[in-house]
C-alpha cells in the first residue's frame, strides 16, 4: 500500500522554541523520503518520529541560512553510519555549493558516498529523478540569500471505464495493452483507442516554499497543488517586518494558495516572537483569502495528502 503523507521534524524559524524544533519535513511518496531543510537537531526529531536514515533517498535545501541546513551533517553521517546502500539525491542552491561541502564534511567520518549532488542554479531547474514516480522542479524565489522552491508532480495517468470496455469488447489482456499502447485490435476486429475506454486521472502535486518575500515563483510553484508547504513566519500586523526580512505573512501564505486552487494549505516556519495562544490568529488570517483546508503544523504531526482528485470526464 503506498504511502504519501507530510512528517512534520521541525516546524520553528530562525531561533528554536521549547515547543518547535528547528525546521524539517519529510514527505513520504510511494517509499520514497524526501528531506527538506534538514535543520538543527532533525536527526533526533527523525528519531522521535520513528523515521531512519534508510528512509531517505532525497535532501532537499532551500537556502544555506542555518535553520534550513544545520541538520546536514548529522543527517549525512547517519546515512553513512548505518550504511546506506542506495543513492541518495542532494539538491542545493549552486551559489551555496561551499556551504553543502563544510556541511557535509563538518567533522571525521567514513563517508560511503551514496550521495548524488544536484546543484540547482538559474531561474527554474528541473531535477533528474530517474525512474522514480513523479518530477521534482525548483524556482527560484525572492531572499536576501539565493532561496529556490521545490515542486513535485505525479505525472497524470488514466482510469479504464470498464463499461465502455465491455461495450467494445475489449477485456483480458487486450485492457492492459490499450492502457500501455493506446489502440487495441478486437478479436472481431474493431480498432478501440484508449479515449474511448478511459477519461485522465490527475496526477498529485505539492509544493514547498520556505524563505521567501511576496514574489511570482512561489505563486506558479502552487498553482493546482494538492498541497502546499509554505512559509507563515509573521502575523498580518507585522507585514513591514515581513518585507524586509523577505518573509510572508500568515494573510500573504492564504493569498498564495488561493490564488492557485491549492486544496490543502499547511502552515509552518513560525517566528519565536509569536506564543501558542496567537496561532489561532495565523488560521485566522490565511483562512480570509483561502477557503480550503488549512493544517497549522507543530513538531511531529503527520499530514495526509489530501484524496485524489476525481478522474476528468
Amino acid at each position: 500500500m503506498s504511502l504519501r503523507e507530510l512528517l512534520v521534524l521541525g516546524s520553528a524559524s530562525a531561533v528554536p522554541t521549547k515547543a518547535r524544533n528547528h525546521n524539517g519535513y519529510l514527505l513520504r511518496w510511494d517509499g520514497h523520503g524526501l528531506l527538506f531543510d534538514p535543520g538543527e537537531g532533525t536527526q533526533r526529531q527523525m528519531t522521535h518520529a520513528g523515521v531512519s536514515a534508510t528512509d531517505l533517498t532525497w535532501i532537499c535545501v532551500t537556502h544555506f541560512h542555518g535553520d534550513h541546513c544545520l541538520g546536514v551533517p548529522g543527517v549525512v553521517q547517519r546515512i553513512a553510519r548505518d550504511g546506506v546502500e542506495h543513492e541518495v539525491n542532494a539538491a542545493f542552491p549552486a551559489s551555496g555549493v561551499e556551504y553543502w561541502r563544510r556541511l557535509r564534511h563538518a567533522a571525521a567520518f567514513h563517508d560511503t558516498a551514496p550521495i548524488r549532488e544536484q546543484p540547482v542554479s538559474g531561474a527554474r531547474a528541473r531535477l533528474d529523478t530517474g525512474d522514480a514516480p513523479f518530477t521534482l522542479t525548483a524556482r527560484r524565489l525572492d531572499h536576501p540569500v539565493e532561496s529556490y522552491g521545490y515542486r513535485l508532480e505525479e505525472p497524470d495517468g488514466v482510469t479504464m471505464l470498464p463499461a465502455e470496455l465491455s461495450a467494445r469488447g475489449v477485456r483480458g489482456p487486450l485492457v492492459r495493452r490499450l492502457r500501455e499502447e493506446g489502440t487495441v485490435t478486437t478479436p472481431d476486429g474493431r480498432t478501440v483507442t484508449l479515449e474511448e475506454c478511459a477519461v485522465r486521472r490527475p496526477g498529485q502535486k505539492v509544493a514547498f516554499v520556505m524563505d521567501t518575500g511576496v514574489c511570482a515563483a512561489a505563486y506558479e510553484l502552487a498553482e493546482g497543488v494538492d498541497m502546499l508547504i509554505i512559509e507563515s513566519t509573521y502575523l498580518d500586523e507585522d507585514r513591514r517586518l515581513a518585507a524586509e526580512r523577505a518573509h510572508l505573512t500568515a494573510g500573504q501564505a492564504g493569498a498564495v494558495a488561493a490564488a492557485g486552487g491549492v486544496r490543502h494549505l499547511v502552515l509552518t516556519h513560525f517566528s519565536e516572537r509569536y506564543r501558542a495562544e496567537d496561532e489561532e490568529r495565523f488560521l485566522r488570517q490565511a483562512a480570509g483569502p483561502f477557503r480550503g483546508e488549512i493544517t497549522l503544523v507543530r513538531d511531529l504531526d503527520r499530514v495526509p495528502l489530501p484524496r485524489r482528485r476525481p478522474a476528468a470526464g
